[in-house]
């Protein structure tokens, strides 16, 4: 019997692994590197701060103006960033237990592995134990 590793290992190595960056083409770096800068804390208070410019004009209008320059001003901008940073963090974590996933499949595929060859192991003694108890009571 002879042991042939789990071909999924060699798959894996191939095929999963080279997840890391494929950010090659230009539209793809150009809104990686949007997302990078507009996705901070900085910008959001950025933004807080040129909305607030429009405050006052905001508050002259009246309640109707008010409303509207909270949705579509403040709201907008800042929670935009907002939402990215938390995006971000979400991702980072969520990147980490998949890495962690991954890194943990790969060494039940292992030990995995190491059982089958301590079984044929196992299975080659025994059977040396079974001639050697034949011989003898030949």
């Amino acid at each position: 019997m002879d042991h042939h590793p789990n071909p999924y290992i060699e798959f894996r190595k191939k095929f999963l692994r080279p997840i890391e960056k494929r950010e090659t083409r230009f539209n793809d770096r150009l809104a990686v590197s949007i997302t990078n800068i507009v996705g901070t804390m900085w910008c959001a208070y950025a933004f807080a701060g040129l909305a607030l410019i429009s405050l006052p004009a905001a508050i002259r209008g009246g309640t109707a103006t008010l409303v509207a320059w909270i949705a579509q001003t403040f709201l907008q901008l800042v929670l935009l960033s907002i939402i990215m940073v938390g995006q971000k963090v979400a991702a980072a974590k969520s990147d980490r237990q998949l890495e962690q996933t991954y890194q943990d499949a790969e060494a039940l595929l292992k030990v995995s592995d190491e059982i089958h060859c301590l079984l044929k192991q196992n299975t080659e003694l025994t059977e040396e134990i079974h001639q050697v108890v034949r011989n003898k009571e030949s």
